[in-house]
């Protein structure tokens, strides 16, 4: 559980935020693709839960999944030590881009543009080390628990 406390904040009038702050697990490994100079972006997934009792008292789970994209050396960190299941921390800004599809319809996407990421595993594996077993890479690691349904 994260906990952020707030104190004494005061908006006189100044810069306004675009923040958020996200503790998930990967929904998928990341995608790795290039910009037209050469730059790496990574795109993934992130699922976030909440849990509460519903009115009969039965336990209610509910999954939100965040689209989550990086760049330049944060992209690099992603794309070779992210995988599928990790938790994570993830900070960024919200941002919300369109475009026309095919059909001429206009298409939106909402997705957090990171600037800040932390892997929150105590132990575990980067891709190196899951195709190489005596690789002396070493990361923050992912859960060894199969991650098919819902991430938590």
């Amino acid at each position: 559980m994260l906990c952020i406390i707030a104190k004494d904040i005061k908006y006189e009038g100044g810069e306004m935020i675009n923040k958020a702050m996200l503790v998930g697990r990967l929904g998928k490994d990341p995608e790795v693709r290039y910009t037209p100079d050469g730059a790496m972006v990574t795109s993934f997934s992130l699922a976030t839960d909440e849990q509460w009792k519903d009115k009969n008292g039965e336990k209610v789970q509910k999954t939100e999944w965040h689209k989550i994209v990086t760049f330049g050396k944060l992209a690099e960190i992603c794309g070779n030590y992210l995988v599928k299941g990790k938790l994570i921390f993830i900070e960024g800004r919200i941002q919300t881009r369109s475009w026309d599809d095919k059909e001429g319809v206009k298409r939106y996407t909402t997705e957090i543009v990171a600037n800040n990421m932390q892997m929150l595993d105590s132990k575990g594996q980067n891709k190196t080390e899951e195709s190489s077993p005596d690789s002396t890479h070493s990361s923050s690691s992912s859960s060894n628990a199969p991650m098919e349904d819902v991430p938590f």
